[in-house]
Formats: C-alpha cells, sequence, structure tokens
C-alpha cells in the first residue's frame, strides 16, 4: 500500500457567517484521503464510525479507490459528533458540542495488508493511539507525517511528544506552534520543535499561507485568496492530504519536492473552503486541480534583475 492514513471519520454540525449545516460528514481521515486520491490509486484508512454512518459515503468512498478495510463500523453505536460555530474572521471558533461516540473506546487495528504502508498519514487523534498505530506496523513507512492539536498539548503532552519524537515531518498551525515550543517567533519555534524529533515542519498559518521547515531552509507558500470563504473545517486535512497524496505519487522526499507537496496541499485546501464538509473535494477535474495550481504559480512567479535591486 502507498499511503495508510489514520484518524476521525465523523458527522459535524457547522454554523458559519455563510450559512448553516446540521449533520454532515467530516472527521480527519475524511479530508485527508479523498485529497490523497486525485494522486494515488492505492491508499486505505484506519477510523472508526457507528451504525448510522450512511452507505453512500461508504460508496462515495470505495469510489475513490479508498481501501476500507480498516474502517470498523460499531453496529448499535453512533459515528463521532462535533459541533462549532465560526466567528465572523473565519480563523477562530467555538466547539458548541463534542460527543465521542464510538471514538471513546477506538481501537486502531490495522488489518494485514495495510501493515507495509510506504507512506502514513496520522490525522489528529489521541497520541496514545497513534503510537498504537506505530507500533503495530511491521516496517517503517518511507515518511510518518504526523497532525496534532492544542487539545494534546494540554492533556497528553507526554505521549504527544513520544509520537513527535518518531515523526519525520510535523503539521501544526501557528498557534500551535508557538505552544509547543514557548516561542513566539515561527523561526526559533521551528527550531525547538524539530530538535524534538522531526526533519520537516509544516506550519499552517490559515489564510496567511504555509511555511516548510528543514534545517535552515525555509519555504513559504501563500494562501490563495479567494472571494469567498464558506467553511474552513477540514482545509487543514485536505492540506496534508493533497502534500502526502503528491509525496507518495511521486515517491521523493526530498526538500524540493516538498516544495512542491506544500503547493500543491495549499491548491487542494483551497477548494475544501469553498463548500461546506467535504462537498467541493469530491468530485473534482484534474483541469481544475491543475488550474488552480497555476494560480498558485502566478502568485509568485516574479524575475527580478539584483543589479537593479
Amino acid at each position: 500500500m502507498k499511503l495508510l492514513s489514520v484518524g476521525t471519520v465523523a458527522f459535524d454540525a457547522l454554523e458559519t457567517p455563510f450559512g448553516k449545516r446540521d449533520k454532515i460528514v467530516g472527521g480527519s481521515c475524511t479530508y485527508i484521503s479523498l485529497s490523497a486520491s486525485y494522486f494515488l490509486d492505492s491508499l486505505g484508512l484506519v477510523s472508526v464510525v457507528g451504525e448510522d454512518f450512511p452507505d453512500e459515503m461508504i460508496n462515495l468512498l470505495k469510489d475513490k479507490n479508498i481501501d476500507l478495510d480498516g474502517l470498523q463500523i460499531k453496529k448499535g453505536e453512533k459515528t463521532f459528533f462535533w459541533s462549532g460555530r465560526y466567528h465572523n474572521d473565519m480563523n477562530s471558533r467555538d466547539t458548541l458540542d463534542t460527543q465521542l461516540n464510538v471514538l471513546e473506546n477506538f481501537d486502531p487495528i490495522i488489518p494485514n495488508s495495510f501493515k507495509t504502508p510506504d507512506y502514513l498519514m496520522l490525522g489528529n487523534l489521541v497520541p496514545a493511539l497513534q503510537l498504537q498505530v506505530l507500533d503495530r506496523l511491521e516496517k517503517r513507512p518511507k515518511l510518518v507525517v504526523l497532525d496534532t492539536m492544542n487539545l494534546w498539548m494540554d492533556v497528553a503532552m507526554d505521549d504527544l511528544k513520544k509520537v513527535i519524537a518518531r515523526t519525520d515531518l510535523l503539521t501544526i498551525n501557528d498557534e500551535e506552534a508557538r505552544q509547543l515550543s514557548g516561542e513566539y517567533s515561527l523561526r526559533k519555534a521551528a527550531r525547538k520543535i524539530i530538535e524534538m524529533g522531526p526533519k520537516y515542519l509544516i506550519i499552517k498559518k490559515g489564510e496567511h499561507g504555509a511555511l516548510l521547515f528543514h534545517g535552515e531552509n525555509i519555504f513559504y507558500v501563500p494562501a490563495l485568496p479567494l472571494e469567498e470563504v464558506f467553511d474552513p473545517t477540514g482545509a487543514g486535512d485536505t492540506f496534508a492530504g493533497g502534500f502526502i497524496g503528491y509525496l507518495a505519487s511521486t515517491d521523493d522526499t526530498s526538500f524540493e519536492n516538498m516544495k512542491r507537496a506544500v503547493v500543491i496541499g495549499s491548491a487542494m485546501a483551497s477548494f475544501c473552503v469553498e463548500k461546506f464538509g467535504s462537498e467541493r473535494i469530491e468530485n473534482l477535474s484534474q483541469t481544475e486541480i491543475n488550474d488552480r495550481i497555476s494560480q498558485f504559480k502566478k502568485l509568485t512567479d516574479f524575475s527580478l534583475d539584483l543589479a537593479l535591486a
């Protein structure tokens, strides 16, 4: 298997300045897998849902060549549910309700056919479960990418640091990078975080783009200025899916190729925010993806005579 993603498949209820949705499919694994599926035809996910999860979404994931042998369906139980309301700036939100349901006792069972993936994406999840996944693989993947959040820094820092130490690349937002490192300067924060174990670090800055760090090398990709942003939920996971999906498809983990992958991930995330939930990224065409990547290229494409600078 080229890529294995582990995380949540969930229901979300969302309210933004542009509208409201009472119950739509979300979860880190959903966004990661859908985004990566545009670059790979060999990927699987490990997650858990309840009996209430819709068959049409399961069929959609299968149609995208996503292997669901690792998706546990718990009869008589309910799928993980999260409800949130975004503020007018779309960068901050309030959690209104969280129901762990099947996630409360989730045991990430790795099917035998999943135990030797070339690439591993650990989506946002309890760090102890992420550690279990790493321990249950039969060999170390070529690249292990980890996503996490500030909640685990508050309640499970010891386990989180253990996972980070076994990770090749960590992806977090700027607020989380400052909390994890204790540094306000993102460059200082990156240096401290890389000392924890990962060789690479991506710091996401929402509408202000993303930074890729490796040693003394830094690469920045701006966010695409969009006329309307309906729902930022899942944008970070969609970014991660596009990023690791492209890396796995090219089988090249060099810093230069990671720079391309950050652009790809940013392009995929820009689609995600244009509609609620995963709706926008469920049926993209290759032409749409190529055009969007071209728009990112135009954002930063310039020539300059250094003698005149």
